[in-house]
């Protein structure tokens, strides 16, 4: 399988996102060698639920595209072209997205069988004096 054939992205669509992700860049630090393919690193990264070890050759050293991924991360470079993606897009405002920071789930979902309950002979071994025999 070709690299370029795993998002099924156009060459059009791929030049509007390398745009748009270079404009996102923060103007000093070094500069990548091939931004689609590091952009493909991390679609197949997410896409396949792995290691940043597991990546595939093809995508260059693992630990390289992972400090890449970081230090673009803290840079805000991803929401930036978030932003200004979905800024050229008419119907983006009908999409909303969440992760699972924001997902509570109640006390029963997990297994739990409610609230424990303190025996009442520990409880008052813990209130009274220590006592020897």
């Amino acid at each position: 399988m070709e690299v370029g054939m795993c998002t099924k992205m156009t060459d059009t669509d791929w030049a509007d996102a390398l745009e748009v992700f270079c404009v996102s860049l923060p103007r000093r630090g070094a500069k990548g060698r091939d931004d689609r393919l590091f952009l493909e690193a991390l679609h197949y990264f997410s896409v396949h639920n792995i290691t940043w070890r597991a990546l595939p050759e093809r995508f260059g050293k693992w630990n390289s595209v992972w400090k890449r991924f970081d230090r673009l991360s803290k840079a805000g470079v991803f929401e930036m072209s978030f932003e200004h993606l979905a800024a050229l897009s008419s119907s983006a405002h009908l999409v909303q997205m969440f992760d699972s920071t924001v997902v509570r789930a109640h006390v029963s979902a997990a297994g739990a069988k409610g609230v424990r309950k303190i025996r009442r002979s520990a409880a008052r071994a813990v209130g009274s004096r220590p006592k020897s025999t």
